[in-house]
């Protein structure tokens, strides 16, 4: 079976996403190997990608065994939306000024929370 790893990877990515008919994929086979482009919906980005990318590594983590089974090279692209802006780095002070104050009792940090 030729194309394995991209019915693999759509059957994956159509669970992961809320809008699953906006799921493309493109193969193209070079010298270098198989190289599989992944389009969705702006909105599935995040579930795609993953919390710092970690979705996006097995996912290509398990195309690369696939690849390895079909005795070749898989790559996976995750094409950007266009339009896109991604967030600024957070700078180490900002993460700093968000993080409470350790000296708070349990009583105030549940008066806080009640606050939300």
């Amino acid at each position: 079976m030729e194309e394995a790893d991209k019915i693999f990877l759509e059957y994956v990515v159509k669970a992961l996403v809320d809008n699953p008919n906006d799921v493309k994929l493109d193969r193209t086979v070079d010298e270098m190997g198989v190289l599989i482009s992944l389009t969705v919906n702006p909105a599935d980005m995040g579930k795609i990608i993953g919390r710092m990318g970690n979705t996006a590594k097995a996912i290509r983590t398990l195309l690369r065994i696939i690849g390895m089974k079909n005795n070749a090279r898989v790559n996976l692209k995750i094409n950007e939306p266009e339009g896109s802006v991604r967030p600024e780095p957070r700078s180490t002070e900002t993460v700093r000024q968000n993080v409470p104050s350790p000296t708070k009792t349990i009583d105030q940090a549940m008066e806080d929370l009640k606050g939300i």
